[in-house]
């Protein structure tokens, strides 16, 4: 029985370890590569700027070229993978897009935050574990 795998990503190595995992070890399921674009990370840029339609656009073509690569990476394995981006909090837009989508596992890259950091800015990882509904399981 064929079964839908969720991997969220961003441009961290973590997430392309997930993808690799999901690549093994899934190969025959349903792949969907997930990016979650945050309105938060308007604030870490080096010059002030408002979350607008224009850094909206600029952040969505930055996502479909990252899927881009992604999915080129699972079709080298010859997996094909289904590419879909949403918008908010990236724990919240995981576990939503799992529960309204039917998704059987999430695979997900942990970024090995630990002590201030971790306390300070969460984990996306933990929070997906804690309140997700399905299996998840966690690429260092």
């Amino acid at each position: 029985m064929t079964r839908t795998v969720l991997v969220p990503v961003d441009e961290s190595d973590l997430a392309r370890q997930a993808l690799e995992f999901v690549l093994e070890e899934h190969s025959g399921d349903e792949i969907v590569l997930l990016h979650v674009l945050d309105p938060i990370d308007a604030i870490y840029v080096s010059e002030p700027i408002v979350w607008d339609d224009r850094l909206l656009e600029e952040r969505r073509e930055e996502a479909a070229g990252l899927l881009a690569e992604l999915e080129e990476v699972a079709a080298r394995s010859n997996v094909t993978a289904r590419t879909e981006i949403a918008r908010g909090d990236p724990a919240r837009g995981i576990l939503e897009y799992a529960e309204e989508s039917d998704i059987d596992q999430i695979v997900i890259g942990s970024h090995g935050r630990s002590g201030v950091s971790r306390v300070l800015l969460g984990s996306v990882a933990e929070s997906v574990t804690r309140r997700s509904p399905v299996p998840v399981t966690i690429v260092r």
